[in-house]
């Protein structure tokens, strides 16, 4: 299989299993941006309505942490099942293990497109003009997708390694929630030391901060992390893939028998 194949084979896939789900539900394809504002609802209700947060503008706040939240945890979460829910394909032709959570990450994105339209709209009509700061959208979403990409791969492996590992994957994207700040201001940590730790090892909360400053306040993120981070996730594709194509016969037994 070509590069020019698998891609091909990947988008596929991906566009037809979006298809089929859109089918199965009233609302089809509208459920892509019902689902997150009834999130961003729920936050609302409880972290501003009972608890009485009043900080200036956190509506906005909560819809740019958990549009960009939403992403990466439910795609790793899918990504982490791929490999077991098409355990029979698997088991019947020796195709690249890459290619189902590849598949379901591309699937999440198409999804995500329409999320990050709804965020723009909304941005615009709550009085947050364009501009130029928004240009480090681009270079914020690449990074956040090789992040999904490795992390949806290794849950991928994971899991089907061990199938408890989906349980786990399920309560550290809960842990993430509450630690990247989705509904709290990082900037509250009055410690620096703290917070520039927390961001340090945890990329979720550093992307979430970032679409923020760039979205919501006009700043630009911290670029020498950001590059770092870029590298580092490089690198790890490029050890996970190739981990996963040397070890594919194990992977298929895995997913087969286990």
């Amino acid at each position: 299989m070509t590069l020019k194949q698998y891609f091909n084979l990947v988008d596929t896939m991906a566009r037809l299993s979006l298809k089929a789900e859109a089918r199965r539900f009233y609302f089809g394809f509208w459920w892509w941006v019902i689902e997150p504002l009834l999130y961003v609802a729920v936050f609302y209700t409880v972290f501003y309505q009972l608890l009485g947060n009043r900080s200036p503008d956190f509506l906005m706040f909560l819809i740019v942490g958990k549009f960009t939240f939403i992403w990466f945890s439910k795609t790793v979460n899918y990504a982490g099942n791929s490999l077991v829910s098409n355990a029979g394909l698997i088991g019947r032709m020796d195709m690249p293990k890459t290619l189902f959570p590849m598949a379901v990450i591309l699937e999440c994105s198409y999804r995500q497109t329409a999320v990050f339209a709804l965020l723009v709209a909304l941005l615009i009509l709550d009085g947050h003009s364009p501009t130029a700061y928004w240009f480090w959208v681009v270079p914020l979403i690449l990074v956040e997708a090789l992040l999904i990409i490795v992390c949806g791969l290794l849950a991928a492996v994971l899991v089907c390694i061990k199938r408890d590992f989906a349980l786990l994957i399920n309560l550290g994207m809960l842990f993430l929630l509450f630690m990247s700040g989705v509904f709290w201001d990082l900037n509250s940590i009055t410690d620096e030391s703290t917070r520039s730790t927390l961001l340090f090892w945890n990329p979720v909360a550093f992307l979430l901060d970032s679409f923020r400053q760039v979205l919501l306040w006009q700043q630009v993120p911290n670029v020498r992390y950001l590059l770092g981070l870029l590298v580092l996730l490089i690198a790890l594709l490029a050890l996970i893939t190739f981990g996963m194509g040397r070890y594919r016969h194990y992977l298929a037994q895995r997913v087969v028998t286990a």
